[in-house]
C-alpha cells in the first residue's frame, strides 16, 4: 500500500506512476500539444465557489485567458451543494471540458466506468505536471490509473485559530485535553469575553459538516485525543475510528456542549458560510481550521479594531497529533463526452500545465503586480490583502499551484501571524496520522460508501442531540456493520494484505 509520507515537501519527477517517461519538455506548456491557428481555445470549467463569485472577465481571469490563449468560461457552484450537483451532471452527461471532482465513492465509480480520460500516460509530456511528487497522483489514483490533476494542498493543514485577546482576558490556555476544551468553550461562551455585558458569544461553533471528512472538527479533535484517522489497523484487521474510545469520548464532549447550550443548537443544518460570518464578526472564539489566521485577523479588525487572533498547532494529551489529509482539494478531470479526441485532450492538459508556469503560479499565489503586490527586490510586498482575498483567492483555491514552493521566484513579505500559520502547516507533516485505507480499494465502499457514511454520521448527530443514548449509538453501529460496514472492513483487510508495504 502506498502510504502518505512527509516527502511531499519536495518535488521530484514522476517515475512509477508515469510509465514510459522519456525526454524533457521544451518551451511553455506541452511537447505533444497540437498546433492551431492562434484562435483562443474555448474551454468550459466547473469548480466550487469560494467566497463571492468573481465578476466575469475580471483582471485575474483576463490574465489567465491571455496567457493560456483560451476563451475560459467558468461556472461556480456553491460548496454546500457541489458534490450533489456534480453527480447530477455526470448522470445527465451535461459536463464541461474540465471539471473539479472530489474523491468519493460516486466519483470513483464514474472514473472506473470510463467516463473520464485517463491522463497518466500523458503527464510525462507536461513539464510542470510531471515535476510534482508522484504521491500527489497516487492519492487520487483509481485502480492504479490517474484521471486528474490534483489541486495540491499540504498533508497536514489542521491548526487551532483562537481569539488571543479573549484568552488573555479570561486567563485561558489553548486546550489540549477534552476537559480543557470543555472549560475553554464554556468560559468563552458564558464569561462575557468581549466585555459588552451581553450573552452573545460562542466559544466554539459547528456547521452541518462537523463530522464529515478528514478535515472536520470532530475528526480533528478526536485524532488529537488518540483516535485513528478513519481506520485503525490491528493485526491486519480494519477497525473504524468511531468505534474507538477516544472518538466516542469526543462525541460525548460534543453532546455536553449541546446539552449545556455551549454550541449553536442548529449545528446539524447550519451552513459553513454562515458560521464563518459569526467568527469574522467577532462573536466566536476558537475553531479548527486549515486556513490563514492573518485573513481572520484582517476581517476581525474591521469590526473590532482591538481584536487579536492567534494560531496554535493541534495538540492532545500525548502531544501534537492530527489527521493526515490526502494532499489535494479535489482534482481537475476531463470528461470524454465533451472532449472527444486525444488532440483536444492535449489542449486541455496544456492549459492546466500552463497554470503552473512561473507567470501563472505567481498570479494564482500573489495576484496582479501593482494591484495585489509589489516587487521589493528580495521579496514581494502585499498591497491589498482584502482585494486579494476577494479577487485572487477564488482562483487560487480552485486551480492547481504549489504556493511559493514551485515556480514562484520571490517569497512574499508577510506578517508574523501569516508566517506562524505557514510554519504550523509545514511542521504538521511530522505529526500526521495517515488513513491506512486511503489507497486501498473496496467494492462496498465504491458502491455504498456514501450511504454507509451518512448512516453513521446521522447517528452521531442523533447521539449528540440526545435523540439516542449510548445503547442506541451501539445499535446504530451494529446496523452499520450489517449494512456493509463489516464487508468493507474485510475488503480493506484483504487489499491491505496484498498491497506492497513501504
Amino acid at each position: 500500500m502506498k502510504k502518505v509520507t512527509a516527502a511531499l515537501a519536495g518535488t521530484v519527477l514522476l517515475t512509477s506512476v508515469l510509465s514510459g517517461c522519456g525526454g524533457e519538455s521544451t518551451g511553455e506548456g506541452a511537447q505533444g500539444a497540437p498546433q492551431d491557428d492562434g484562435t483562443p481555445y474555448p474551454l468550459t470549467l466547473i469548480v466550487n465557489q469560494v467566497g463571492e463569485i468573481p465578476q466575469k472577465d475580471n483582471d485575474v481571469e483576463k490574465a489567465i485567458k491571455t496567457y493560456t490563449n483560451t476563451d475560459l468560461q467558468i461556472q461556480w457552484i456553491p460548496q454546500s451543494a457541489y458534490d450533489e450537483k456534480i453527480n447530477v451532471m455526470i448522470a445527465s452527461g451535461e459536463l464541461p471540458k474540465l471539471i473539479k471532482l472530489n474523491y468519493n465513492p460516486t466519483i470513483v465509480g464514474a472514473l472506473k466506468s470510463d467516463l473520464f480520460w485517463e491522463i497518466g500516460p500523458y503527464l510525462k509530456d507536461y513539464k510542470n505536471l510531471a515535476a510534482q511528487n508522484e504521491q500527489y497522483y497516487n492519492n487520487i489514483a483509481v485502480g492504479g490509473k490517474i484521471y486528474g490533476v490534483p489541486l495540491f494542498r499540504d498533508l497536514g493543514r489542521a491548526a487551532i485559530q483562537y481569539r488571543k485577546d479573549w484568552f488573555d482576558a479570561l486567563g485561558l490556555q489553548v486546550p489540549k485535553t477534552l476537559d480543557d476544551w470543555y472549560n475553554v468553550v464554556k468560559a468563552l461562551t458564558l464569561n462575557d469575553p468581549d466585555k459588552n455585558g451581553k450573552n452573545d458569544t460562542y466559544g466554539l461553533m459547528l456547521e452541518k459538516k462537523y463530522n464529515q471528512d478528514v478535515n472536520s472538527t470532530l475528526a480533528r479533535l478526536a485524532v488529537s485525543q488518540g483516535a485513528p484517522n478513519k481506520w485503525l489497523v490491528e493485526n491486519g484487521s480494519f477497525i473504524p475510528d468511531f468505534t474507538t474510545a477516544p472518538y466516542f469520548e469526543t462525541m460525548k464532549l460534543f453532546k455536553r456542549f449541546y446539552d449545556e447550550k455551549l454550541i449553536n443548537q442548529d449545528f446539524a443544518v447550519y451552513e459553513s458560510t454562515e458560521m464563518d460570518k459569526v467568527y469574522e464578526s467577532g462573536r466566536a472564539g476558537i475553531r479548527f481550521t486549515g486556513g490563514n489566521t492573518q485573513s481572520w485577523q484582517d476581517k476581525l479588525v474591521k469590526v473590532l479594531p482591538g481584536a487579536v487572533a492567534d494560531v496554535a498547532p493541534v495538540e492532545g494529551p500525548g502531544g501534537r497529533r492530527l489527521p493526515g489529509e490526502p494532499g489535494n482539494a479535489g482534482f481537475l478531470a476531463v470528461p470524454k463526452s465533451t472532449v472527444t479526441s486525444e488532440a483536444e485532450l492535449k489542449k486541455v492538459l496544456a492549459f492546466v500545465d500552463k497554470l503552473m508556469d512561473p507567470q501563472m503560479a505567481t498570479l494564482l499565489v500573489k495576484g496582479i503586480e501593482g494591484r495585489h503586490w509589489e516587487d521589493k527586490g528580495d521579496y514581494t510586498q502585499p498591497l491589498d490583502p482584502t482585494a486579494a482575498a476577494k479577487e485572487v483567492k477564488p482562483y487560487r483555491d480552485t486551480l492547481p499551484h504549489r504556493g511559493e514552493a514551485y515556480n514562484v521566484a520571490k517569497p512574499s513579505k508577510e506578517t508574523d501571524l501569516f508566517r506562524k500559520s505557514q510554519t504550523v502547516g509545514k511542521e504538521n507533516e511530522k505529526f500526521i496520522v495517515t488513513n491506512p485505507a486511503h489507497t486501498l480499494e473496496s467494492a462496498t465502499y465504491s458502491e455504498r460508501g456514501k450511504e454507509l457514511e451518512q448512516m453513521i454520521t446521522d447517528a452521531m448527530t442523533k447521539f449528540i442531540m440526545g435523540k439516542i443514548d449510548e445503547a442506541g449509538w451501539k445499535a446504530e453501529i451494529e446496523k452499520w456493520r450489517k449494512a456493509g460496514g463489516d464487508a468493507m472492513a474485510q475488503e480493506y483487510k484483504e487489499a491491505y494484505a496484498k498491497a506492497p508495504k513501504k
